[in-house]
């Protein structure tokens, strides 16, 4: 299998970054695709970037991306190693100018994720999570210069960053509120502990849990697997788990049917 380095996908996600910012520094067009979720010339940009700059890295690795060409369950379910990604996550964030929105790159082995990188471009900070090396916060990312993977993680703070406190932090989705997750968060209070409700876009969900500012984050609500294959891979590395909720096992991937189930994120 293909050795992949942190560094590269950086890079990559910083040059998918700024294709992001330079649309969304001006005026830009909406489409809406066919299951009815928005899609800006930002997206196309940042998948074209990333799997060009992928291809160019790792030849021998296929790429499944949400704005890349269906591909066939026939093709694709004896991959042993593969990039998932997400070339904007949180496109409705995205529109709204609130900053909340990131670049996803997972490598995923065996059907699950083994390492994970997440970049906010309008916030310059880039997550990453390597099983077996943890996870890792790196602010102003696009003004530091690293030469390797090492020099990376030196770079950058080692996650969590807050250990647990008296207070149960749950983030939650700014676009999507559903009843279960309300009754989730309604549950948590019955306990003796104070219930704190955050709430964010896109996979900086996940990164809230793997810094420790959030405890749990409940999705019990349809996503797809490009929109959560990095994410798991940081806050795993950082020590939490993303279980599923049908039965409490571990998340895996490239099913044939790419919609996932509903699931728990917790520190």
């Amino acid at each position: 299998m293909a050795d992949v380095s942190l560094k590269t996908l950086l890079d990559i996600s910083l040059d998918a970054g700024r294709e992001i910012l330079d649309v969304y520094e001006k005026d830009f067009d909406v489409e809406t695709k066919a299951d009815d979720s928005p899609l800006t010339e930002a997206d196309q940009r940042a998948h074209q970037t990333i799997v060009r700059g992928l291809q160019e890295a790792y030849p021998d690795v296929p790429v499944l991306s949400e704005e890349g060409s269906d591909v066939p369950y026939e093709d694709r379910k004896d991959w042993q190693q593969f990039f998932l990604v997400d070339p904007l996550d949180g496109t409705k964030e995205f529109i709204k100018k609130n900053g909340e929105f990131t670049v996803n790159i997972a490598l995923i082995e065996d059907g699950y994720p083994v390492l994970g990188v997440i970049y906010a471009p309008a916030l310059d900070t880039f997550y990453f999570g390597r099983a077996e090396l943890g996870a890792f916060k790196l602010e102003s990312a696009s003004a530091i210069d690293v030469a390797d993977d090492d020099a990376l993680m030196e770079a950058s703070l080692q996650l969590p960053l807050v250990e647990p406190g008296d207070v149960v932090n749950v983030v939650a989705s700014r676009s999507h509120m559903s009843e279960e997750t309300e009754a989730f968060i309604e549950g948590l209070r019955d306990g003796e502990r104070d219930v704190d409700v955050v709430s964010a876009g896109s996979s900086l969900k996940f990164c809230l849990v793997a810094e420790g500012n959030a405890d749990y984050y409940p999705r019990y609500a349809p996503t797809m697997e490009w929109d959560t294959g990095a994410g798991q891979a940081v806050v795993e590395a950082s020590g939490g788990q993303v279980l599923r909720y049908e039965d409490n096992k571990r998340f895996y991937y490239n099913r044939e049917n790419l919609t996932n189930g509903w699931f728990l994120v917790k520190r």
